[in-house]
């Protein structure tokens, strides 16, 4: 394509004196393999008739012979098709690392401690831990981050829910408990303290005056390093049981770790940064309270970032998060995903940060994603807390599973593998329309259905015991080849607008292609027997490829 592009762009200077970007595409197969507009791109600009300006292109493309066929359609199009070499070439081309050398950190998942992780963590993380494998093909210097609640009034609430369980403050009452009981069924009992927590705190003023006070004295564990106070402990044990429930879920989902920043250590360095854009007059103090005023025409509305009480707000913690990772990282770009509950929000946080500090302007990005919804359009809920657990979307697809493969050892890659494509088949920003029968089924779109078919070539390579090298192009190959030659492209695709979607919808359409062809061409036993079987092979280590990018393992047999 680049080869095509530039070409293009020579013939269009010497003959028009123009300097132009032909825009180039993949057309149907019919129409050839590459199509441009670069003749209507022009029409305005050296008024002259499109289909006159294409011909005079499409003469001098076909002078060097360097192609098979060059066409005109329509209004103006130039369709070129490639000679078989070329087609073979393409099927060993490597993406561009378009991130080559660039320092990035991606923050993401960002679950807050003393909780579960939701449906939304769950999607959220594996999108996440895709889009990082992408910045990693591009060639990035990549680091994964994450940012959490340790303190706050979800933490206080979940406290007094916890003593309330405990009858009181003894940490070997909590040590008891916790000592028969694994990372989940930990995170399942500090869930339910904050729910007793949260109905306490609305259901009587006492108590809510009780929980404030708890509040202020959890930020106190950490300006006095206090460890030892019967209470203390009980905080930082359940603090570390939910650090070691976050390890499990990812590990149980099999995503990268990600270095966690509690707001702990993120709040005292951003009450750092107020403090002192306070004093420049970047913000404002405002009834007790210390703000960053709004914009009206830049649409940036006011924000707390100190309260009254004197407590950081979430927009001084996310001011300290900005800042800790620059300093520790040195990004050159730093991307955050969210919710898209959260656009509003941050928009003024990056406003902020760049106020403070100039040079960051250009250098974030905030990407947020939709909602996880039932295949009948209803949210994910449930009657602890307000949304599914994450855990529960994966037993109730690895319940499913079960039902469908035989052989027991694959059902957790399977499971793994549908959830995964699942969410990576949407382009972020959209909500998610998840449907347990379509998410697991063998047919249709789905991570089981491309895991079966990476299996269904492995099982054919596997009766051959050894193939060939495709050194030429049959007629009947031309389709196949073709489809497999787009790979790098696809990757390139994603790559730069960190969109998989966009593999999942080559994958589909290579299965397709390839069964078509399957259909209609005897692998095993034919005269033409290790030249296909090289095709075959080259269609399984591509989609083995593209599954890899996505976090799915392709299994061999299924």
């Amino acid at each position: 394509m680049e080869q095509i592009s530039h070409t293009i762009s020579a013939i269009v200077e010497d003959e028009f004196g123009v300097d132009v970007t032909p825009n180039l595409s993949r057309p149907e197969a019919q129409f050839g393999d590459y199509t441009t507009n670069v003749a209507m791109q022009l029409a305005k600009q050296v008024g002259q008739n499109p289909r006159a300006i294409a011909e005079k292109i499409a003469e001098k493309i076909s002078e060097p012979g360097a192609f098979e066929k060059v066409e005109i359609a329509g209004p103006g199009f130039i369709n070129i098709t490639l000679k078989p070499e070329a087609l073979l070439q393409l099927l060993h081309a490597e993406p561009k690392p378009i991130y080559s050398g660039k320092k990035i950190v991606l923050e993401y998942s960002c679950p807050n401690a003393f909780k579960e992780l939701h449906t939304g963590h769950l999607y959220q993380t594996i999108f996440g831990d895709i889009m990082s494998r992408l910045l990693l093909v591009g060639g990035a210097q990549l680091q994964r981050t994450s940012f959490g609640g340790d303190v706050g009034l979800h933490v206080a609430k979940c406290l007094w829910g916890m003593r309330a369980e405990l009858g009181g403050k003894d940490p070997d009452k909590l040590q008891a408990l916790g000592s028969n009981k694994d990372a989940f069924e930990r995170a399942r009992w500090i869930s339910a303290a904050y729910v007793r927590g949260a109905t306490a705190y609305e259901e009587g003023a006492d108590n809510k005056a009780e929980i404030d006070e708890l509040n202020k004295t959890i930020y106190g564990f950490h300006d006095t390093r206090d460890h030892e106070s019967p209470l203390a402990q009980i905080y930082w044990t359940t603090r570390q049981w939910s650090y070691d429930y976050f390890e499990a879920f990812y590990a149980t989902i099999e995503v990268a770790p990600l270095r966690y920043y509690p707001e702990s250590e993120t709040a005292p360095v951003g009450l750092k940064v107020v403090k002192e854009q306070l004093e420049k007059g970047n913000l404002k103090e405002s009834e007790g309270a210390v703000v960053f005023e709004g914009d009206e025409s830049k649409h940036l509305h006011t924000r707390v970032f100190v309260t009254s009480k004197g407590l950081p707000t979430y927009e001084t913690k996310d001011i300290g998060v900005i800042w800790r990772e620059r300093e520790d990282y040195g990004f050159d770009h730093r991307y955050l995903i969210t919710g898209n509950d959260q656009k509003e929000y941050m928009r003024v946080v990056f406003a902020a940060a760049e106020t403070f500090s100039p040079e960051l302007a250009g250098t974030m990005t905030h990407l947020t994603n939709g909602t996880v919804r039932f295949g009948d359009g209803k949210k994910m809920s449930s009657r602890l807390g307000n949304v599914t657990r994450g855990i529960d979307v994966i037993d109730a697809v690895r319940e499913k599973v079960s039902e469908l493969v035989d052989d027991k050892s694959l059902v957790n890659d399977v499971t793994i593998g549908a959830i995964k494509y699942v969410f990576a088949r949407y382009r972020l920003g959209g909500d998610i329309a998840f449907d347990l029968d379509e998410t697991v089924s063998l047919q249709g779109n789905s991570g089981p259905y491309l895991q079966y078919a990476h299996a269904r070539a492995r099982r054919i390579l596997e009766k051959l015991g050894s193939t060939g090298v495709p050194t030429t192009v049959r007629p009947e190959d031309r389709a196949l080849v073709r489809k497999l030659g787009e790979y790098r492209e696809v990757m390139e695709l994603a790559t730069q607008e960190l969109a998989p979607h966009h593999i999942c919808n080559y994958l589909f359409e290579l299965a397709q292609e390839f069964n078509r062809y399957y259909e209609k061409n005897r692998v095993v036993g034919s005269d033409h027997e290790q030249h296909r079987a090289g095709l075959v092979a080259a269609y399984a280590d591509t989609l083995r490829a593209g599954l890899m990018i996505l976090g799915i393992v392709a299994p061999n047999k299924m």
